[in-house]
């Protein structure tokens, strides 16, 4: 609970609980169990989230009815194309971030790497 009322990035905060326990209606769940809320009149939405607090687990069919970009709500049988593929949330920081050829990370050893030795204070 304490975690509730000072930190954000733990869940919804005790402001937002209240206010969707007062004020919101429970408009659907997507597949990531993140809750989408309106109010009464759908003057504001709003999304709490489930585990960790990230942005990028919303899908995009959600974010434009969270900004009233579209007033369909969005359901699980999405009219998709073949060739569109499923929403991934960002992945830096895992072990599926994308990083370029060029990065350090990707670079192996080469010769050269291996016959120099770094100078260290006290050699």
């Amino acid at each position: 609970m304490l975690k509730e009322i000072f930190t954000w990035w733990h869940g919804q905060t005790l402001g937002v609980r209240l206010w969707t326990y007062f004020y919101g209606r429970l408009v659907a769940e997507d597949q990531y169990k993140n809750r989408y809320y309106s109010n009464k009149y759908d003057s504001r939405r709003w999304v709490v989230y489930h585990g960790e607090i990230d942005a990028s687990k919303v899908t995009p069919e959600w974010n434009n009815w969270l900004r009233f970009t579209s007033d369909k709500v969005p359901s699980e049988e999405n009219d998709k194309y073949d060739w569109q593929l499923d929403h991934t949330p960002n992945q830096t920081g895992t072990i599926n971030a994308y990083s370029p050829k060029s990065s350090p990370f990707n670079r192996k050893k080469s010769d050269k790497d291996l016959d120099y030795e770094k100078w260290k204070p006290g050699n």
